[in-house]
């Protein structure tokens, strides 16, 4: 769809922007952006909360991300989660920045997800609302 303006009838053709998106659909935003890096996290701490693992996970590498507006915003994710040294039971969610990844070795692994988080920041409201996550070959 294209919003088009002009300034009088003697300025000529009128002036158009094209969107290549439709108002209140997803659109890329950058892997460094702060809202994104905390939605990353939020996800990383679903996926720890839901897997059996000894070990907690943290993001490895950030492939996408879109966001939506909605009643608030929709980061709509797809994310690298390596395993860490720290033990879940050692360790609090909060101290993910503190985990190194394991080293190369048995131990070793990483999944690949898919996530959702639908924050309002003014309400300090982050919730997962949805994730898949696979083994990385």
């Amino acid at each position: 769809w294209a919003f088009c303006l002009s300034r009088n009838k003697d300025s000529g053709p009128f002036s158009c922007q094209r969107y290549t998106s439709v108002p209140g659909s997803p659109y890329n935003i950058s892997t460094d952006n702060k809202g994104v890096l905390k939605a990353v996290l939020h996800g990383a701490y679903s996926f720890n909360n839901q897997t059996n693992d000894a070990f907690l996970f943290k993001p490895s590498a950030i492939e996408k991300a879109e966001r939506q507006l909605v009643k608030g915003f929709k980061y709509i994710l797809e994310v690298d989660l390596s395993r860490t040294v720290c033990l879940k039971k050692r360790h609090k969610e909060a101290d993910l920045a503190n985990c190194k990844f394991q080293p190369d070795g048995l131990l070793q692994q990483t999944f690949h997800c898919d996530f959702e988080v639908w924050t309002m920041p003014w309400l300090r409201f982050m919730k997962t609302t949805y994730f898949v996550c696979s083994p990385s070959d």
